[in-house]
């Protein structure tokens, strides 16, 4: 019984510090980020991408990142998204170490398009 205790007090942690980092993510303005012409990085596998993904995203996933990164423009503005927002705070992560000044992590792509009213597109 203390285990289920233990058990369920960790899950009920981890899903309010979800919801607080969602809503803190999106409080940060990444809008008008985009209105001001951030890039929105989907870090997700090609095939995942292909099932779905916010229009005009630029898909560069995960696994790519380390070797691919040359092909972005250190001045511009991204917002890394993926399928649940652990990808992409990784992808926030590598993209500061190899000097990008303005990353922010959107979260899970389907959350950041219903958020800010943004169109899907599937290949």
């Amino acid at each position: 019984m203390k285990n289920l205790l233990i058990f369920c007090g960790i899950i009920a942690t981890i899903y309010i510090v979800y919801r607080v980092y969602k809503y803190q993510t999106l409080d940060k303005g990444l809008d008008s980020l985009l209105k001001n012409g951030a890039v929105i990085l989907d870090v997700r596998t090609e095939k995942e991408f292909k099932t779905g993904h916010i229009e005009g995203s630029q898909n560069i996933s995960l696994g790519e990142i380390r070797e691919r990164f040359i092909e972005l423009d250190k001045n511009k503005t991204y917002i890394t998204v993926c399928s649940h927002g652990l990808r992409s705070v990784k992808v926030e992560s590598i993209l500061k170490e190899k000097g990008f000044k303005n990353v922010y992590n959107g979260g899970a792509w389907s959350d950041l398009q219903k958020s800010l009213n943004l169109t899907s597109s599937e290949n």
